[in-house]
């Protein structure tokens, strides 16, 4: 008589498993990159309705022109410097999870607390600047970190098109965040209470952000060719320092690179001083800003889109559009004919959405992987002199030498092309 069988053991490799609670099925590349998209997506309706607001918004609190370029140009270079701190940061603690989630946490607090500084006086400007800056440095602690996780994640979808369809999303909350603001605003006739409105979006994108932490574990780690070598020599601290604050160590094309990306930044002025000079001349109301702004953002969705499959094409050579677009922007929007205005926004938008998307994905070409997250840091930190610089200078030349301002600016962008030149026909040997 044959024996029963013997029980199965729980642990026998024939028996069936249950699946852990805590097991989830990662996403795929494109559909993690497109879910990050989305998390952008609610943030920048928080952070872009804020931005195409801030000229008239602090103009209405009594800034002055010149105090609104350098509030707005402060702001981004704050957003851009620190993250000469916060890349490393990331990079050597692979912390890039929680500064992604703290800075975006950063950004969904401040911009809705602008809504109470029209009630504090004469603190309310300097409480204004202050929110502002603040919710930039969210964007600097979060930066560096985010972009190096998109950039691991679209290593499989093409880094170009993955960067370039992030960018389109992002550009979605770009577009619709300012079309809140305006909406509001014509309805109520006051700026402030669009920005408590903002709250909603804000929160949104934290719980976005928390779902794709839990179920995206491929952008949790490093793969494999991201890992720095084990035989890696020790360097002493002082090398290490400079390592950290200007990269020293990352080739000499990202510094030639990111020197070019400055020049192009100082003529990219921030919006907030364009803003600022059409309202001033009554050629756009304020309440019609943020639809002005919409429309740039919705430019820099398709220049980032067209660029980005360009790019993994054809390579760094797409970026030479760049300082061509910026050079057309201060002869546009400081004129007195609307319709030139507008071509001039086009141009600013078309601008920015190749600088913040095809830019980045072409930085992440030039440097070690295991070492993107500084180099964002350092990138960006470069960037945010010229911001500070732009901001300046067209707040200073704006009213009375809007020419100088040109010439300036046109001079710069030759400077730029000529080392982007340099720069993609010896990427090899930088």
């Amino acid at each position: 008589m044959t024996p029963p069988p013997a029980p199965t053991s729980p642990t026998s490799p024939t028996a069936p498993t249950a699946p852990s609670a805590s097991a989830r099925p990662m996403w795929t590349p494109w559909r993690t990159v497109f879910a990050f998209g989305l998390v952008s997506l609610a943030a920048d309706m928080v952070y872009e309705g804020m931005r195409a607001m801030a000229g008239p918004f602090l103009g209405s609190l009594g800034a002055s022109a010149l105090t609104v370029g350098l509030i707005t140009g402060a702001g981004e270079a704050v957003a851009l410097v620190l993250r000469l701190v916060t890349g490393p940061w990331a990079d050597r603690g692979r912390r890039h999870w929680r500064l992604t989630v703290v800075g975006y946490a950063m950004t969904a607090v401040c911009v809705p607390l602008l809504a109470v500084t029209p009630f504090l006086g004469s603190a309310g400007l300097a409480v204004a600047a202050t929110l502002i800056v603040l919710e930039r440095t969210g964007k600097a602690v979060r930066s560096p970190a985010k972009s190096a996780l998109l950039a691991g994640m679209a290593t499989a979808t093409g880094r170009g098109k993955g960067f370039a369809v992030h960018k389109a999303l992002d550009q979605v909350g770009a577009f619709s965040g300012p079309l809140l603001l305006a909406g509001i605003a014509a309805l109520t006739g006051l700026l402030w209470p669009g920005f408590a409105v903002l709250a909603v979006p804000g929160a949104v994108a934290m719980v976005l952000l928390a779902q794709l932490r839990r179920r995206a574990p491929i952008a949790t780690r490093a793969a494999p060719e991201e890992d720095e070598p084990a035989d890696r020599p020790a360097r002493g601290a002082w090398a290490e320092v400079r390592s950290a604050a200007v990269g020293a160590d990352l080739p000499r094309a990202f510094h030639l690179f990111s020197l070019a990306a400055a020049l192009t930044t100082v003529g990219l002025m921030t919006f907030g001083v364009i803003s600022y000079r059409f309202v001033e001349t009554g050629l756009v109301p304020a309440a019609v800003v943020p639809l002005v702004y919409a429309v740039a953002m919705a430019v820099a969705a398709l220049a980032a889109l067209a660029t980005g499959g360009m790019f993994d094409r054809w390579g760094g050579r797409v970026l030479l559009t760049v300082p061509v677009l910026v050079a057309v922007v201060p002869w546009c929007v400081f004129t007195d004919r609307l319709g030139l205005v507008l071509v001039g926004v086009v141009a600013w938008g078309a601008a920015a959405g190749v600088q913040d998307s095809t830019v980045k994905a072409y930085v992440a070409d030039l440097v070690p992987a295991g070492r993107r997250a500084t180099a964002y840091g350092v990138f960006a930190a470069v960037q945010g002199v010229g911001a500070l610089a732009g901001g300046a200078l067209a707040g200073a030349l704006v009213e009375l030498h809007v020419a100088v301002l040109g010439v300036l600016v046109v001079a710069l962008q030759v400077g730029a092309a000529a080392l982007l030149w340099w720069t993609t026909r010896n990427r090899g040997t930088a």
